[in-house]
């Protein structure tokens, strides 16, 4: 299969530009014209391009949730216009940056040329469209509202991103100033502190214990500074497997959500996570049991995702969404009345849309406040390692004064 760039025109005459796979430029031709359109140039592209473009995508680092977030705005956009699904698609093919969401693209149009519907096409690029993703697509065909659908996943990922953005801002602060105290520490421990060795060896008497620590510490920097970056690197790559298997997912996720400070600020977002995604599946029209488990696999916890997967269970024997949700032990008694309230007036997708809204508010003000709480600690943190280096250099230098003094 070679790759062709073409132009052709829609049955409105609209110039259509994008790539394509084929055997050869006849094949080319053919499926252009077997999804409505009429060709009117195809150029093959070197095959160096394609490799190149093909590495680009293997060196890519992953589709964002900002590239995700403009395909929904553009996909709504075009479908709302009545474009053809492989004319949106093949369209968006030739315009998008991420090589990555460029070729889940091209194997979209690749599954719509081949007879398959849109959700189908794209269950096959699982690294891009996650499982939720997929079905709401499915609904949105199934019910003729893709366009409405596109819309929705646009408005969750826009939510979705400046609440990660927000996050970000708020540690941003504390992370320069960790990082900046680590590097000074550093360079005390490595240039500093051995200067000062040879002088306190002079002294004689026994040094105190903060210094022999310093002394310490900063001697097995400088002599086993391999040993300690081949200890860290085995560390890291030890959590790195481990993280990575299901169980030790399951153990990190847990505890992660119990951190001071920033825990509870997680557990909130994920939870407005949960209420939106499945707010939108109701509005959908997605039944309960495939809702709760389609929203549990998007969560990105796998903690919160076995406790939500567990309400199945629950609703398949007949009991009510918020009793299902209280046994879980995640949400808040608000929450739970506000589900329950939803349940017995038929509103339970609206509610839910409340409950997310109270999330995200919660979250917002804990995140404005995290700069706040977390300046103090810092405080009492550089405090502590300037105390250490103090009377770490300064006590011996005070001991020698002292007995220069006495002799």
């Amino acid at each position: 299969m070679s790759l062709f760039q073409y132009k052709a025109r829609d049955s409105r005459g609209k110039e259509v530009t994008g790539t394509m796979e084929a055997r050869n430029i006849d094949n080319a031709a053919s499926q252009l014209a077997n999804s409505g359109l009429v060709p009117v140039n195809i150029v093959a592209l070197e095959e160096k391009s394609s490799r190149s473009s093909n590495l680009n995508g293997i060196f890519a680092k992953k589709v964002s949730t900002n590239d995700l977030l403009q395909f929904c705005r553009q996909m709504h956009t075009l479908v709302k216009a009545g474009v053809p699904l492989l004319d949106a698609i093949n369209g968006l093919t030739g315009i998008v940056k991420n090589p990555l969401l460029e070729q889940a693209l091209r194997g979209v149009v690749n599954g719509l040329q081949g007879g398959q519907d849109l959700a189908s096409a794209m269950s096959t690029q699982k690294n891009v469209f996650n499982l939720f993703f997929v079905n709401m697509v499915r609904v949105g065909e199934s019910t003729g509202k893709l366009s409405e659908i596109f819309k929705s996943l646009a408005v969750y990922l826009d939510r979705d991103k400046k609440a990660r953005d927000q996050v970000k801002a708020a540690m941003r602060y504390p992370t320069f100033v960790i990082a900046a105290v680590g590097i000074a520490f550093l360079v005390i421990n490595i240039f500093v502190i051995p200067t000062f060795s040879n002088i306190f060896k002079s002294i004689g008497s026994e040094l105190p214990l903060m210094t022999r620590a310093l002394m310490g510490m900063s001697n097995m920097l400088v002599k086993h500074w391999g040993i300690l970056l081949g200890a860290i690197a085995s560390i890291t790559l030890f959590f790195k497997y481990y993280v990575e298997t299901p169980s030790g997912r399951l153990f990190f996720d847990k505890n992660i959500l119990k951190l001071p400070l920033v825990g509870s600020i997680l557990h909130r977002a994920i939870m407005a996570r949960f209420a939106s995604l499945f707010s939108m599946a109701m509005s959908a029209g997605v039944p309960v049991v495939a809702n709760l488990n389609v929203v549990s696999e998007a969560l990105n916890n796998s903690y919160i995702s076995k406790k939500i997967s567990s309400m199945k269970t629950g609703v398949e024997r007949g009991e009510s969404i918020s009793r299902t949700a209280a046994q879980t032990g995640m949400f808040d008694t608000l929450v739970i009345q506000m589900i329950s309230v939803g349940e017995k007036t038929g509103a339970v997708d609206d509610l839910l849309a409340e409950v997310a809204d109270y999330y995200e508010r919660e979250v917002e003000y804990d995140i404005s406040k995290l700069s706040s709480s977390i300046e103090p600690i810092l405080t009492v943190f550089i405090g502590v390692m300037v105390l250490m280096l103090a009377l770490g250099i300064f006590m011996p230098m005070w001991s020698m004064g002292s007995a220069a003094l006495h002799k």
